[in-house]
């Protein structure tokens, strides 16, 4: 994610404003205030009704119900992904600040285990196949398995390069987005080794990974475009346009949707993927510069989408810098 961050830094002087297309069907109708700092990887933790938002060194918790924000729910150290585990109470961190992968308890936030792993743990998500918690860590190449329950660390598979998000089919394969290479690579987490890579043509600095009905994967890349691929050939179904420096893809099984956030025109695209003929943008949503994470509740359809505005302009070789008083979370809803 890190590296989405230098590059926006070259382009942040030009952002401003928000983005001109709009669907009427979806729109931003609450803006939640949270925080100042910077923020990382949403998820959506359904037995609990809470999104989670990875903030620096806390762990921000919204109960989608009430709207009343958390902001100290957790601990961590340069946080980027917060894994819920269905059928237990905890959660899993990534931090970078200290290379940890953390269990934390989901009722109160408190810590269970801080495991050591390499550097720059970065995404995670679950696997229900192994019941395991497949994590990147970006930098040196590896996927660290990670049993929730036990608590600890159960296997490392070298895959190579620079990764960034993975993603899960949920009969025991993993997919990952190779950054440096512009690649999906595939991974048996069973037999725990790598089987493949899937290349994207044109696609340059891919990060955020979905897979979805129709045994598909969505891809967001760097260079403005969003690729689906068939996920047992790697065969390119669609190469979409999008807004640029997308972080995430944002799958909402229950109405067959694909969320991509462009930070660059503050825009969220909205892939459908009802039927395998069906993979295509149906609507862009203006939203805000610079959002560009989030998570669904996927029991309504409301989106959340983490951001802040930008201070202008942006001193060369110089990461962006965000207004005091200005973090919030979007809620995008029908």
């Amino acid at each position: 994610m890190k590296r989405l961050l230098l590059a926006f830094t070259a382009a942040a002087s030009v952002l401003v404003g928000f983005a001109a297309a709009a669907a009427p069907s979806l729109s931003v109708v609450q803006r939640i205030p949270g925080p100042d700092g910077g923020w990382d990887y949403a998820s959506f933790d359904a037995a609990r009704g809470r999104i989670y938002v990875s903030h620096g060194t806390e762990v921000l918790s919204l109960d989608v119900k009430t709207g009343k924000l958390n902001a100290d729910f957790a601990q961590g150290a340069r946080l980027h992904a917060i894994v819920p585990v269905p059928g237990a109470d905890v959660l899993v961190t990534t931090n970078s600040g200290d290379k940890t992968v953390k269990i934390i308890s989901a009722i109160d936030g408190t810590l269970i285990k801080s495991l050591t792993v390499d550097a720059d743990a970065d995404g995670a998500v679950y696997d229900p196949a192994t019941r395991l918690v497949v994590v990147v860590n970006g930098d040196p190449g590896l996927v660290t398995l990670v049993d929730p329950r036990a608590p600890s660390v159960v296997g490392v598979i070298k895959v190579g390069d620079s990764l960034e998000f993975p993603a899960v089919d949920g009969k025991g394969r993993a997919y990952v987005n190779v950054a440096s290479t512009g690649e999906i690579a595939v991974i048996d987490l069973v037999k725990r080794q790598v089987l493949g890579r899937y290349a994207m043509a044109g696609c340059k600095r891919p990060t955020g990974l979905a897979y979805v009905a129709g045994h598909r994967l969505v891809s967001a890349c760097n260079s403005g475009m969003a690729k689906i691929l068939d996920a047992d050939t790697g065969k390119e179904i669609a190469s979409l346009k999008i807004g640029g420096f997308a972080d995430a893809v944002i799958y909402d099984p229950n109405r067959h949707m694909a969320y991509v956030p462009t930070a660059l025109d503050g825009q969220l695209n909205v892939i459908a993927l009802s039927g395998k003929d069906d993979n295509t943008i149906v609507a862009t949503v203006p939203t805000q510069i610079g959002a560009r994470l989030g998570a669904v509740d996927t029991s309504t359809g409301r989106i959340y989408l983490p951001t802040a505005e930008y201070n202008q302009p942006v001193p060369p070789g110089q990461r962006p810098t965000t207004k005091p008083g200005t973090f919030q979370i979007l809620v995008v809803d029908r």
